[in-house]
């Protein structure tokens, strides 16, 4: 299973403003008809159940929405960008690499639905918007914003009811094979399975699923044997079947082990209901130490089932536990006792105008300005006369005084470069 990938999502950028006279016979005076610049394209990530895996990302690692096309006269807009919909499975998270790790996630794709992974920029505007009572002929319009780009990891969490985990070669493909139409690989050495398999029990009226989570071994936790790769599949699970395999020397201390690794993969999956099964109960050499098993795992409180997965011998009763376990915790959660979810506000553009000085000169950050600066033909005095009108507008003037611009100091802002 390919459950796990970086990619890089580009949206579109804006188109351009334009700067245009309305021109026709008998109006020799028809203002300004520059027409806006169209919106970037968004990249839109939709969770979508027909997916299985995010094997589609494998061999492309950029993906790109539509730039938005460029005003023209006449006061006509430009046609926005198209979106980019890039479909992924159900379960899968998506992680924004640049950010701190509590703020990297962007989304938790669990249900159906969608998230804009990377917004399209905005259209610069048309010469149209800075009509003024002072300026009735603009030659001055802006740029189309830029579109997000972002580095972006798409990771893959299975959504099953059930999650049946344990030490390589305990029995669990053979237990998802009794236990539903799943056919997993099937063998007799360890780490036969190397990617989670689903499967659907029935127990009456009611089914579920089941996932089939490669063999955790020590160290897990960090990664050791594609432990992440396997334990994030357990994150979702509502309830664990822990298989043990009864012809172990130690049975107890081999639940303890994976149940450690659980817990410092993530603390949450230690609270998870688990069910301990002993395996394998048809070897002879299982069967003669039945009882002192049973009272190993009674010292510590523990009631286990016993199973033969290979024979199918208690597997119905396993499902019939396992299903009323479900039973329970789905009435806990209607009951009001749910698992707290984190609620992603994704933050507003930065339009604040900041100012800094480099050596001699000051240099103003001001994204909306910039835009204009660089939409325009700053060659043209009339255009840098008005360009420098709209510094008032954007709060240049404000933040310039603020910094301590005094007569006589230069200042630039994008390509436009002025003496205070």
């Amino acid at each position: 299973m390919f459950d796990r990938v970086e990619i890089t999502v580009k949206a579109g950028d804006g188109g351009y403003g334009v700067v245009s006279f309305r021109r026709e016979k008998f109006i020799p005076l028809g203002g300004p008809d520059g027409g806006d610049g169209g919106y970037g394209g968004d990249v839109v990530l939709k969770a979508d159940s027909g997916v299985a895996s995010l094997l589609r990302f494998r061999q492309r690692g950029v993906y790109r929405a539509g730039d938005g096309q460029d005003g023209r006269g006449r006061k006509k807009h430009g046609r926005s960008g198209d979106d980019l919909i890039l479909t992924v499975p159900l379960g899968t998270v998506v992680i924004d690499k640049a950010l701190m790790a509590d703020e990297a996630v962007i989304a938790d794709l669990e249900q159906p639905g969608q998230v804009v992974a990377a917004k399209g920029g905005r259209g610069g505007w048309g010469n149209t918007h800075f009509v003024s009572s002072t300026n009735q002929a603009p030659r001055i319009a802006q740029q189309g914003e830029v579109g997000q780009e972002k580095s972006i990891i798409l990771e893959l969490k299975l959504i099953a009811d059930v999650g049946v985990i344990g030490y390589p070669n305990v029995g669990k493909s053979s237990l998802l094979a009794a236990a539903s139409a799943a056919k997993p690989r099937i063998a007799s050495y360890p780490f036969t399975t190397l990617e989670p398999v689903l499967g659907v029990a029935e127990v009456g009226q009611r089914s579920f699923v089941l996932a089939e989570v490669p063999g955790l071994i020590q160290d897990a936790h960090l990664g050791r044997g594609l432990g992440h790769d396997f334990l994030r599949h357990v994150v979702r699970t509502r309830v664990l079947i822990h298989l043990i395999d009864g012809g172990s020397a130690s049975p107890v201390e081999d639940m303890v082990r994976v149940n450690s690794e659980l817990k410092l993969f993530d603390s949450a999956l230690a609270q998870k209901p688990q069910l301990v099964v002993v395996n394998k109960i048809d070897l002879p050499e299982v069967q003669a130490r039945l009882a002192a098993t049973r009272e190993a795992f009674g010292q510590v409180g523990i009631g286990p089932l016993f199973i033969s997965a290979a024979t199918g011998q208690g597997v119905a009763e396993l499902m019939v536990k396992t299903s009323e376990m479900l039973e329970r915790v789905t009435a806990r959660e209607k009951a009001g006792v749910k698992i707290a979810r984190k609620v992603f506000r994704p933050k507003p553009r930065e339009r604040a105008v900041t100012v800094h000085r480099e050596g001699g000169m000051f240099i103003v950050v001001a994204p909306e300005l910039e835009r204009i600066t660089a939409g325009t033909d700053i060659t043209s005095p009339e255009a840098r006369r008005q360009l420098q009108g709209q510094l008032a507008r954007w709060g240049v003037v404000r933040a310039l005084k603020k910094a301590g611009v005094k007569p006589g100091d230069r200042v630039r802002c994008g390509r436009l470069e002025w003496e205070w």
